[in-house]
């Protein structure tokens, strides 16, 4: 693991491969697991607030859990997540003519009806952040429905950290960035069997 600030990161972010693959996945990362994603106190406002423009987007299921229980719900973790229908996707899924999940809030971004991009646990992901008290925890997330955006990494050998460069600039900053950058060079050059 490397430090920069009050952020520990885990080798696997800087020398695992990664790059979505989403013809292969179909967005299964929105649609698998047990829970929502993880989501900050100041994101359930953005949440709430985007909720009338992509009202009409989002499934039927979806609505009644909204109207249920909220945007978000604590986890067995005791963590903040997205509400999700069916034990399985996440409320602000939605789906193509082809079968493709799509983030309803994503897609209002791109077209203009939001500031608000989407959660940054999702934006991040396969990256997962914990907190740790003063200490935060940046950790790959390895899961199988993955295996397409992995092989696709690796033959176009673009590490976790690059792939998602922007969220991480979105959630530590520029300059935080760029120091792991500085870091990570710093690293192959030392310590080359980890890469």
């Amino acid at each position: 693991m490397i430090q920069i600030g009050d952020v520990v990161v885990s080798f696997d972010v800087l020398n695992k491969k990664f790059v979505c693959n989403l013809n292969c996945c179909k967005g299964a990362c929105c649609i698998e697991g047990d829970a929502g994603a993880p989501v900050d106190l100041e994101e359930v406002a953005l949440l709430e607030e985007v909720l009338p423009v992509i009202w009409n987007e989002l499934v039927p299921e979806a609505r009644a859990v909204i109207e249920r229980q909220g945007v978000v719900y604590t986890d067995i973790e005791g963590e903040l997540v997205t509400s999700i229908v069916d034990n399985r996707a996440c409320a602000f899924a939605a789906w193509d003519a082809h079968g493709c999940c799509y983030c309803t809030i994503e897609q209002a971004y791109r077209a203009g009806k939001t500031s608000f991009y989407k959660p940054v646990s999702c934006h991040l992901y396969p990256i997962r952040v914990k907190n740790f008290g003063a200490i935060k925890g940046v950790n790959y997330d390895k899961w199988d429905i993955c295996k397409a955006a992995v092989l696709l990494g690796e033959a176009t050998d673009v590490p976790v950290y690059k792939f998602l460069k922007e969220p991480l600039i979105r959630k530590f900053g520029e300059a935080w960035y760029k120091e792991l950058e500085e870091a990570t060079e710093a690293l192959k050059q030392q310590r080359p069997d980890l890469f």
